[in-house]
């Protein structure tokens, strides 16, 4: 039904129409009987997909990745689809509006998409407040965290802090974001020093508490083999949970989309990094011995797809643009690949 309604959709403006289909998806839902639908049409339930990763119990390795649900406004809703987990943000401290529209493009020829979103989002106070109110029901909830647009990197840390502190009992684990090309100026903290000096004081916080939440690093796709080994470095010093590899990339190698979108500047997502990602993911694995958790994220529109990022290292999985270009049914597709390889 989805790929018959899909031209349809495609016709509008794509931050538009999110907007318009996450909406009625919440209408949807509170009808008398959709909910059981969805569970019935979406969802597959198999012990065999369960994991115990990160100290946390999922209930299968797929689930959303940051950008969807950014103000976590609609986890129940699309949790019906048969996520093992969603992850909401980019959050910051403070609400901002984020970049000027349009910011959003679709790339059909490749199956891709270019955002310079810049991280619109209600501000942390109005998401943690949302997350408290919110009946879980066992579903595993990430919190990614940023920093403000006007916010100097000099003083990036105090951003991390706050949302650091205002998740921490609403979130089940963190990712830190330092990888969106769409703030200016926020990739220079990936460089060693800041980084471990972002990650080493979350660590310090993390450590204060009678217990203490998973904290991963998203990491781009574009960073070279030696900055690679730099991370691997960084996460064993601080003994952070992990890396989600990767965010989207600024490389427009290889797009067949005409020069008129695929020139539009912003972060590119899709099919088209489902190879780096891949490589990336497995580099990671490799270099350090499978020494720490990898959510693998990048150009999953498939079940084959997903089963290359678990057997190049990733132990979770995610989705995004894929969702948005083969539509809700993919999750179950993908949950009943990895069914027939699973030992």
């Amino acid at each position: 039904m989805y790929q018959l309604i899909k031209p349809l959709l495609f016709k509008f403006d794509p931050e538009n129409i999110h907007h318009f289909v996450t909406g009625g998806l919440r209408r949807a839902s509170r009808i008398w009987g959709v909910k059981p639908f969805l569970k019935n049409a979406f969802q597959l339930d198999d012990k065999r997909l369960e994991r115990e990763v990160l100290g946390l119990k999922f209930k299968n390795p797929l689930g959303l990745a940051a950008g969807f649900d950014k103000n976590a406004d609609f986890i129940e809703d699309l949790a019906g689809f048969g996520f093992g987990f969603i992850e909401i943000g980019t959050v910051t401290p403070l609400p901002q509006p984020g970049n000027e529209k349009p910011r959003m493009f679709r790339l059909p020829d490749d199956e891709a998409l270019i955002n310079r979103m810049g991280f619109n989002n209600q501000g942390v106070d109005v998401v943690a407040h949302r997350l408290r109110a919110l009946d879980r029901k066992g579903l595993i909830i990430g919190g990614n965290i940023g920093k403000n647009k006007q916010t100097p990197n000099e003083d990036a840390l105090g951003d991390y802090i706050k949302c650091f502190d205002q998740l921490f009992d609403v979130v089940d684990y963190f990712v830190v974001n330092v990888s969106s090309p769409n703030t200016p100026g926020l990739r220079e903290l990936q460089e060693k020093e800041p980084l471990k000096n972002i990650l080493n004081s979350l660590q310090h916080r993390n450590r204060k508490n009678d217990i203490s939440r998973p904290i991963l690093l998203k990491i781009a796709p574009d960073l070279s083999d030696s900055q690679l080994d730099n991370i691997i470095e960084i996460i064993k010093e601080t003994n952070i949970a992990g890396v989600i590899a990767t965010n989207t990339t600024i490389s427009r190698e290889g797009l067949l989309s005409p020069e008129s979108l695929s020139k539009e500047t912003g972060g590119l997502s899709g099919k088209p990094l489902r190879k780096r990602s891949t490589e990336v993911i497995r580099y990671l694995s490799e270099k350090s011995g499978k020494a720490f958790t990898i959510i693998g994220v990048g150009g999953i529109h498939s079940p084959e797809d997903a089963i290359e990022k678990l057997n190049a290292g990733a132990t979770l999985i995610q989705i995004y643009t894929g969702f948005v270009y083969e539509g809700p049914g993919l999750v179950k597709r993908i949950l009943k690949g990895i069914l027939k390889v699973v030992k």
